[in-house]
């Protein structure tokens, strides 16, 4: 069995887009029918496998004299209006995947989910923890939440009974909220669940809304994997503490077997989208991520805690890359500790600076998140997308600012100025060049030609301007201007000379 959305979801990755979505998304799917032209006997089940239908009306009148759920189709778009009208008026879901995949790999899939529920982290979370969730509850007598180490919601019981406010905006936010957290990392809570597997009762936090818990630690050997929270008024008797640990050890066995799904669909988009960034466009890659034809926006994001960049970089992908289908925009890879994103959209940068604040927000609050959004392009100039992306990225780095991100459109020029600046640091540029012997005149004689000098350039050769800059009097800065064009023979008439000199300087103020 599996929810509606948890197939799109994944079907998303082999290029299976909703059209049509007449019911809740939360619909549950136990069974699948592939169509047979050769059968005239009439079949039925929740998802429809168009096979060998040469239109989607036909295709739709199939699915609802099979009392479908969802009719899967192989059309490109855009699909027939008046038969995606008729499934809605049916209460019938319709998706379609791109003619490049096989039947036979999305009749294997489609399967595999629907038959066997393999349900992982990467959408919704097994939806036999959700069962745990309620047999532990029935035991201990009490609301149960599992939660991952972030303190996100992984399942929860369908008893409500006394719920209090903490638990109703945990599970509508699928997260602790930032101010309960804080009160239960100031009690030791979780220092208790990285120390320890025995259940620790919590006492009411009443100005935070909280009723009295008690949590264990949902743990693989010694990794801390997550942890089941109980409503409770008081510690649990020994009895059903030990049904608790041991509720606790069943729970990190799904969350394992969660893992390696959810890892291996990480790894195959993560390949997919490297494919792209390095040229390698492809309708079939482009199909399995499930991407739209552009145009597109790669985003580099690196993170950090303190000196670790390895931690937040894992952190981050992890959070960027739960979901598919329409629960996320984008599809993401990781690359040593920078996370790529290709999101779709062109225009202006405001639906990718709208993404990248949003992981920010997402995201614990010790960990800086630095980001760089290249320009928007199609397919086959990802690459250059991604070097725009990492200039940007680099820029934000080195020059830490308000905003979440540096937009490759709106930073060009600091941009072009790093790249003049790289060039003219690596060697490129003669080490005899004037800047350079002004700069070794100024340390051996205590003069200020460089600072003048720039100055001059900021004021567009206005000795007056150049003179409020400096504080100094427009006299002074004549004096040095003459001066310094005695000591390097430098021709400041000359529109070459000072587009060297300007270049020469902006390499000067890195060194």
């Amino acid at each position: 069995m599996i929810r509606l959305d948890r197939l799109v979801n994944v079907l998303g990755r082999f290029g299976v887009r909703l059209y049509c979505e007449p019911g809740a998304r939360d619909t549950e799917l136990r069974s699948v029918v592939t169509h047979d032209p050769t059968d005239p006997r009439r079949v039925g089940g929740d998802v429809f496998l168009a096979v060998g239908v040469a239109t989607e009306a036909r295709a739709v009148d199939l699915a609802v004299a099979a009392n479908a759920v969802v009719a899967l189709v192989r059309a490109a778009p855009p699909l027939d209006a008046d038969a995606l009208d008729r499934a809605r008026r049916d209460g019938l879901a319709v998706a379609a995947v791109d003619p490049a995949v096989s039947w036979s790999q999305l009749a294997a899939v489609a399967y595999g989910l629907v038959l066997e529920g393999r349900e992982t982290e990467a959408g919704r979370g097994p939806t036999d923890l959700f069962a745990l969730a309620d047999t532990i509850a029935g035991t201990v007598g009490g609301p149960v939440t599992v939660e991952d180490v972030l303190s996100r919601v992984l399942a929860y019981s369908s008893l409500q009974e006394h719920a209090d406010r903490a638990r109703t905006r945990t599970i509508l936010g699928r997260r602790v909220p930032g101010q309960v957290r804080a009160a239960l990392a100031e009690r030791g809570v979780f220092a208790h669940l990285t120390a320890s597997d025995r259940p620790l009762f919590v006492p009411p936090l009443r100005e935070h809304g909280l009723n009295g818990r008690v949590v264990v630690a949902v743990r693989a050997g010694r990794e801390l994997l997550g942890s089941i929270w109980v409503d409770a008024d008081a510690p649990l008797p020994p009895s059903r503490a030990a049904a608790l640990e041991s509720g606790a050890r069943t729970a990190a066995l799904h969350l394992l077997r969660a893992r390696a799904s959810a890892d291996l669909e990480r790894q195959v988009e993560s390949d997919g989208v490297i494919r792209l960034l390095e040229g390698g466009a492809d309708a079939l890659v482009t199909a399995q991520l499930g991407l739209p034809s552009g145009p597109f926006r790669v985003v580099a994001l690196q993170a950090h805690v303190g000196d670790d960049q390895h931690a937040a970089a894992l952190l981050t992908f992890e959070h960027v890359t739960t979901g598919f289908g329409w629960a996320r925009p984008g599809r993401s890879a990781l690359f040593g500790t920078t996370v790529y994103t290709v999101l779709p959209g062109g225009g202006t940068a405001d639906r990718a600076r709208d993404w990248v604040a949003g992981v920010v927000a997402d995201t614990p609050g010790d960990v800086v998140v630095h980001a760089g959004i290249g320009g928007a392009v199609g397919l086959d100039r990802l690459p250059q997308s991604r070097q725009e992306a990492d200039e940007s990225l680099a820029l934000h780095a080195a020059r830490p600012r308000s905003e979440h991100a540096v937009v490759y459109d709106e930073s060009w020029d600091e941009i072009l100025l790093e790249r003049l600046r790289r060039a003219a640091a690596s060697g490129r540029v003669p080490a005899a060049n004037p800047v350079a012997a002004l700069a070794r005149h100024d340390r051996e004689n205590g003069t200020r030609y460089v600072e003048t000098l720039r100055a001059w350039f900021d004021a567009l050769g206005d000795h007056r301007a150049a003179a409020d800059l400096l504080g100094v009097h427009p006299n002074t800065v004549r004096y040095r201007m003459r001066r310094m064009a005695e000591a390097v023979h430098v021709d400041l008439d000359s529109p070459r000379t000072r587009l060297a000199l300007a270049i020469a300087l902006a390499a000067e103020a890195d060194g």
